[in-house]
């Protein structure tokens, strides 16, 4: 099949960027090009308009190649939930067996590689080319016997390869090498090599691309250079431009604390603070000091319970109770929603394999249980009707719900008021000044008007002067990077091996 495989010597060595630049530039060729990711491990999904589950960096990647994404473009998706397994998302859908230590003797070989398979054939059929994303490093030769994400993707697809590494980090021409050395006989799929993340002046590592050259036998594609004005969804938390306290974009900075949990998924719920010119997103553990923060945020999480236990035995629950009576504004997302509740069950150890109940921060009059089995998969809609906004149609939101657990409010109080009204239900609860409030709707902050009223009650807070909503830019992101890799890469080169032309 027509197409080009990413593959990186390590994690976060920008396979999604390039991944999602190359999807743009092959659309803007008059392409219909399809991202796909056989296997995926990562927290950040999202929710297809079928109710399926999918990787969110492949969904980015939908969006860049002008699709609407598919559970089929990321067919495994692996969500940990604890250091020795996962739950396995199979095109889409919850899978019956935990990936633990059998998972690569017995799922990968089997329903993995059947679903891989199909899912090739599907994109081989409807599309005129792909653009797949390895995972980790194809040097892991300890996995090479069952991996489903690199080399033997790069074979079922018949495409070639374009190893990248991030010289950011350091080591990144020992990492091409050593790469390249361990990859036995696969060494000769790979056809390009990029320098991904560069600082400073490219002129200067021209030497080194010269030595790879010379060294590998293999084309350096190009250099990209580190794009800081660039916004493109990634895979993990490794991927967010986390802030400084202290170290505002302004003088009258906000300071978002996103409180860093063990099971933390859907960080990207607070790439949409990226828009704001003052906002700065930091991360908050045990040693942050809150009084210093505008706001704390509960991410979601896998695990509810164990992230509960947590925040309890780190001693930041209590301090983030403490920020509240001090005055402090604490918002909770999908599981940080059901955190600030006074109580979780989980009777029938659905959340974890632990603890059947845990008292939570008790900041929403709340409570969720476990008992359902059912996991809610579904792109959501509707309006905002707390009282503190404006009665008005304009104030739509939408994003997408992926929980298991059942919240339910525990008696009816002037002070607490539902935040939307979501698929003709009520979601979320806030009390009248919006200082604790939650919901199970991720990408909330993405709505620009409910992002823009949060944000202006931190700002009155602070004496500082309101603003409209930031634009988001995601479009303009996809462009920017298109037009960043068409400077610095040989993009002739790149889609001859895509099966566009001969290679030169």
């Amino acid at each position: 099949m027509r197409g080009v495989m990413i593959q990186g010597t390590s994690s976060d060595a920008g396979k999604s960027f390039l991944v999602t630049g190359l999807c743009r530039i092959f659309s803007d060729r008059g392409y219909r090009v399809c991202p796909f990711k056989s296997q995926n491990m990562s927290n950040n999904s999202c929710v297809t308009k079928g109710g399926l589950e999918m990787g969110r960096a492949q969904a980015a990647q939908a969006e860049a190649a002008r699709l609407e994404p598919e559970a089929f473009m990321n067919p495994i998706l692996l969500k940990p939930r604890k250091d020795t397994s996962s739950e396995i998302v199979l095109m889409g859908k919850v899978f019956e067996a935990p990936a633990d230590r059998d998972y690569y003797h017995s799922f990968t070989m089997n329903e993995g590689l059947a679903a891989v398979r199909g899912a090739l054939a599907h994109i081989e059929k409807s599309f005129d080319a792909v653009v797949i994303e390895g995972a980790g490093s194809p040097a892991e030769v300890n996995l090479n016997d069952t991996e489903i994400v690199n080399m033997r993707v790069a074979r079922e697809a018949g495409v070639p390869v374009v190893l990248t590494a991030d010289v950011d980090r350091g080591g990144a021409l020992a990492a091409v090498v050593g790469t390249l050395e361990l990859l036995g006989g696969d060494r000769e799929r790979v056809k390009a090599i990029v320098f991904n993340k560069f600082r400073g002046d490219l002129s200067l590592f021209k030497p080194a691309v010269r030595w790879t050259e010379e060294r590998t036998g293999i084309k350096v594609a190009g250099v990209m250079p580190w794009l800081p004005g660039v916004r493109v969804a990634g895979e993990d938390s490794l991927s967010i431009p986390w802030g400084f306290l202290g170290r505002g974009k302004t003088s009258g900075s906000l300071f978002i604390g996103a409180v860093r949990l063990p099971y933390v998924s859907n960080y990207t719920d607070f790439e949409a603070f990226a828009a704001e010119p003052d906002v700065e997103v930091v991360q908050v553990d045990e040693t942050t000091p809150l009084h210093r923060l505008d706001a704390v945020v509960l991410p979601g999480t896998k695990s509810t319970v164990q992230d509960m236990k947590a925040l309890r035995d780190s001693g930041l629950a209590a301090r983030i109770v403490e920020f509240h009576r001090g005055g402090g504004v604490v918002f909770g997302l999908c599981g940080g929603f059901q955190m600030m509740g006074e109580h979780v069950d989980d009777r029938f150890l659905r959340d974890n394999d632990e603890l059947r109940e845990i008292e939570g921060l008790g900041l929403l009059p709340v409570v969720t249980d476990f008992t359902a089995e059912e996991k809610i998969t579904i792109q959501s809609a509707g309006r905002i009707v707390h009282p503190s906004f404006p009665p008005s149609e304009s104030f739509v939101v939408q994003g997408y719900e992926i929980h298991f657990g059942e919240t339910r409010r525990l008696r009816e109080s002037g002070d607490f008021r539902p935040l939307f009204i979501l698929n003709e239900r009520e979601d979320g609860l806030a009390d009248t000044e919006f200082r604790a409030a939650g919901t199970y709707l991720h990408n909330a902050f993405h709505n620009g008007a409910f992002r823009a009223f949060w944000l202006n009650l931190l700002r009155r807070r602070r004496g500082l002067p309101e603003r409209t909503p930031g634009h988001s830019g995601k479009d303009e992101s996809y462009d920017a990077l298109a037009a960043a890799m068409t400077q610095h890469l040989d993009m002739e080169y790149i889609m001859s091996l895509a099966g566009f032309g001969r290679v030169g």
